[in-house]
């Protein structure tokens, strides 16, 4: 057990020695690790929460004993807590958390875990260094290379340098540093390489719908018949933007719109936190605790959607449909169609705002449907969660008669 990683179950049972106020030692004892393993673990990875500034800008020891307190002032000492600086180094299951008026750090053991794994598994494409970093080596290497050291020589005398004696070869001889007037031809050693691309960046890490895909969300909904479905997709007329984020509730076939610049999962991701903090906790695991959606490059990053951005908790479910399978999340793909006869494919939507898209999907849901036995889906809607919510989403019910589902109910857009 020395030498092996740390497991999500071992992160789980560090998080638990937390709560329970246990030492590291003891944490370390449990799970056969050294003191400093478990140490390090916490530091890393654990979540700062700040305390609020506007009440307490500063907490000082001595700050009774002064007229004017100052973090710039010589006998300015920060309160320090035995419990978050030592052992075990962080504050979940703190008793006095609530009184408490000083920074928290929280572990949690999912998103460690989720943090390891990510480290873990970098895909290996393209440079691993940023334009700046390049710049750091570069300004390093360079003048010593044209003195005639070796790569060998000046690491030794260059421990700044985290990078290797072969990849710094490697990095040389595929053109990395041809900018700053070093190539392959300058070192002792020349190897025949692909040229490199002029691209750097950092290492993308793969998408992974491991327990996520279509058949797991089959399994999901057997078990769970009465957990309602979200299907969520994006609309755009070009591959620049913007965009239109889309949900649409399945029971009552009601669908929102939210206006994006980027086609990112940070801000589609973005959306959910809205309205996570908009929602009361029954009302949004109702509404967005079981997301279906496709493989696009917007929603690949899971965790952004699954987990709580503040606290790292667990908050919905999401499930991918197989590549090239649209027809998984039939609801969505349909009542795209009447997005369409409004936003039809040729239309700018450069000048597109939120207040247009509202007025979309406010007749769109005014429309009746067989499906609904002549119900429209805002009457099902709110029927079924209220008017509160449609409110939240800015949707307005439209008479029947003035319904319009035309290019024309966004004439403004139309103008040249």
């Amino acid at each position: 057990m020395k030498n092996t990683h740390l497991s999500l179950n071992d992160r789980i049972v560090i998080q638990t020695g937390i709560q329970n106020n246990s030492k590291k030692v003891d944490i370390a004892k449990t799970i056969k690790k050294d003191p400093t393993t478990i140490s390090k673990e916490i530091k890393l990875h654990r979540e700062l929460h700040s305390r609020n500034l506007e009440k307490y800008p500063i907490i000082c020891k001595n700050s009774d004993k002064c007229k004017f307190c100052s973090d710039k002032c010589s006998n300015y000492e920060e309160i320090t807590c035995l419990r978050r600086d030592r052992s075990p180094g962080a504050c979940n299951g703190c008793p006095n958390i609530k009184s408490c008026h000083l920074d928290h750090y929280f572990y949690y053991a999912e998103k460690a875990n989720r943090e390891y794994l990510n480290t873990l598994s970098e895909s290996r494409e393209g440079i691993n260094l940023t334009t700046s970093e390049r710049k750091q080596i570069a300004d390093v290497i360079v003048p010593l290379i044209k003195k005639g050291q070796s790569i060998y020589q000046i690491l030794s005398a260059h421990p700044e340098i985290t990078q290797c004696e072969k990849t710094l070869y490697n990095y040389i001889d595929q053109g990395v540093f041809n900018d700053f007037g070093i190539q392959n031809i300058s070192l002792k050693e020349k190897v025949q390489r692909k040229v490199f691309n002029d691209k750097y960046k950092k290492r993308k890490e793969k998408a992974c719908y491991k327990g996520m895909e279509y058949s797991d969300y089959l399994e999901f909904k057997e078990k769970n018949p009465n957990i309602p479905t979200t299907e969520m997709d994006t609309v755009m007329n070009s591959v620049t933007g913007p965009y239109i984020q889309t949900f649409i509730f399945e029971h009552t076939q009601f669908m929102i719109g939210i206006l994006q610049t980027e086609k990112t999962s940070k801000s589609m991701s973005d959306t959910i936190n809205k309205f996570h903090k908009e929602l009361n906790k029954e009302d949004f695991e109702t509404l967005f605790g079981l997301l279906l959606t496709d493989r696009g490059t917007e929603f690949e990053m899971s965790e952004l959607f699954i987990f709580d951005s503040e606290t790292g908790e667990k908050r919905l479910n999401i499930f991918y449909c197989d590549s090239m399978a649209s027809y998984q999340k039939p609801h969505v793909e349909n009542n795209h169609n009447y997005v369409r006869d409004i936003i039809v494919n040729e239309l700018s939507l450069d000048n597109l705002t939120q207040e247009d898209l509202n007025l979309v999907f406010s007749h769109i849901n005014s429309t009746p449907r067989k499906k609904l036995n002549g119900k429209t889906p805002y009457e099902i809607f709110k029927f079924l969660y209220g008017e509160e919510i449609i409110n939240l989403f800015n949707i307005k019910e439209i008479p029947r008669d003035e319904v319009t589902l035309k290019p024309y109910l966004l004439k403004h857009l139309h103008k040249k």
